[in-house]
């Protein structure tokens, strides 16, 4: 008899992946279909066998109108005939997906999930018992191949998730699931959504899996079973690997920032490190839902690239910045600093600024000379007598102005910053020569219309900036 046979199978699935343990207290996910339906009453049968507490919860998501209405009353009655403790809970989820911009399916499942723990957390449970089935296990996967996926999403899913949520039903064909429905007069709800092909799961369910299994290979979803089982292992093994390494070597410095240093993690296979990347993500941002391949992909472009600092936004307010002592991941944006400096220069002298790691050489000379000479972004020439006091070469200071050349005018640094679009980040980074008075040369940037060569200039302090 099938329903002998989907215990048997159900037995064998609970115990080889520990799903159940003697005396959990078990809250099953039911909507009234036949999968929710034969797990609730086949659990019931097993009741005795591991000393379980059985309850139910349903959610009515007013998506089917007077349909979903039923769906809820045919849930209450059949609790009631198992002597089952039943909840239900009602939300308008066609309204809640709209409001919230998401596609109905995402909508119920997230409000679905929410009623399930909110029981859970009343009971005290320790396990939620969903209905996934070896049917549902086939199209998972098919549906993330289509899409792209890695050999996490190959895996499909997990027999258990988060340490509590189970799924008995696993091993077992959808057609078995119906078949011992119907050999318990258990009537089930027939949902006829899942008959009509608008959505992508459900032309995978009717169109495609039918055609491989008719043309290619019968036995199709067995075979899907398998290879996730094969690859769970490999998968399961890598995460375990890149968690421990996690743990050893990651920098927590607060609840929503991690630091990976990068030299250590230079040396580690690609596939690691897009794990640990991953890792990090889930540590800041408690999920990893929204977070796609192409941002792993950019996250590992910076990690690469040869610039010393970087920063990247991710989805959900998550900054990824790289920095000359290793990656940060973090939920709140990292003022850069660097450590202030101030040096004075002799003119005729040159100094290294080693906060910096440039070398700036001046060299006084007559205009005409000068003017003989190229200039450039780095290489600007100003008038020495108009010059008072000692030349300093120091970081940008609170209030900082001057009166950059064709301006007519004096603006301050902040507001020049801002205009040019300079990022925060690098700001302390440029050099301000100043004298006494005021501001020469923002460099790399503006020069002072104060301190420019003019008709009367006679001599000239020419100032070249070098990286070392």
């Amino acid at each position: 008899m099938f329903s002998e046979k989907l215990k048997q199978t159900m037995i064998q699935t609970i115990q080889r992946e520990n799903l159940i343990k003697d005396g959990d207290k078990i809250l099953v996910a039911l909507s009234g279909g036949p999968d929710s339906v034969a797990l609730l009453h086949a659990l019931k049968s097993f009741q005795s066998r591991f000393n379980l507490k059985l309850y139910a919860a349903h959610l009515n998501h007013k998506i089917r109108g007077i349909e979903a209405q039923k769906d809820a009353l045919y849930s209450a009655q059949l609790c009631d005939s198992l002597s089952v403790t039943f909840f239900v809970k009602a939300v308008d989820v066609p309204l809640y997906a709209l409001e919230n911009k998401l596609s109905l399916e995402e909508a119920a499942r997230k409000i679905r999930y929410e009623m399930l723990f909110e029981v859970k957390d009343k009971i005290s449970a320790d396990k939620i018992a969903v209905a996934h089935n070896l049917d549902d296990q086939a199209e998972t996967i098919l549906m993330r191949m289509l899409r792209g996926t890695g050999i996490k999403g190959l895996k499909g899913m997990d027999y258990i998730r988060e340490g509590f949520i189970i799924r008995p039903l696993m091993d077992v064909k959808k057609k078995d699931i119906v078949q011992y429905c119907s050999e318990n007069n258990l009537n089930p709800r027939i949902d006829k959504t899942n008959l009509e092909p608008d959505y992508t799961r459900n032309k995978i369910r009717l169109k495609l899996i039918p055609y491989i299994e008719s043309e290619f290979s019968p036995n199709l979803k067995e075979t899907l079973s398998r290879m996730s089982n094969i690859i769970r292992e490999d998968s399961d093994y890598l995460e375990k690997e890149s968690e421990k390494y996690f743990k050893k070597e990651a920098v927590f410095i607060s609840a929503n920032t991690v630091k990976l240093d990068s030299f250590e993690i230079d040396s580690l296979h690609i596939s690691m490190k897009k794990r640990l990347v991953r890792l990090c993500i889930r540590y800041c941002l408690k999920t990893l839902e929204g977070i796609e391949s192409v941002h792993i992909d950019d996250v590992m472009s910076i990690m690469k690239s040869s610039r010393n600092e970087a920063v990247l936004n991710l989805p959900k307010g998550l900054f990824v910045y790289k920095k000359p002592d290793g990656i940060y991941f973090t939920l709140s944006a990292i003022e850069h600093s660097i450590n202030s400096f101030e040096y004075s220069l002799l003119p005729g002298e040159s100094i290294i600024i080693k906060e910096i790691e440039m070398k700036i050489e001046s060299k006084i000379m007559p205009k005409e000379k000068c003017i003989l000479l190229p200039t450039g972004q780095f290489t600007k020439a100003f008038d020495l007598n108009k010059i008072k006091g000692d030349i300093k070469i120091r970081t940008r200071a609170e209030g900082d102005k001057m009166k950059p050349m064709g301006l007519g005018g004096t603006k301050k640094l902040k507001d020049i910053f801002i205009d040019m679009k300079i990022p925060r980040e690098k700001r302390d980074s440029i050099p301000v020569i100043c004298d006494d008075e005021g501001i020469l040369w923002l460099v790399g940037h503006k020069i002072s219309e104060d301190y420019k060569i003019d008709d009367s200039t006679t001599t000239v302090i020419r100032l070249s900036f070098k990286s070392l």
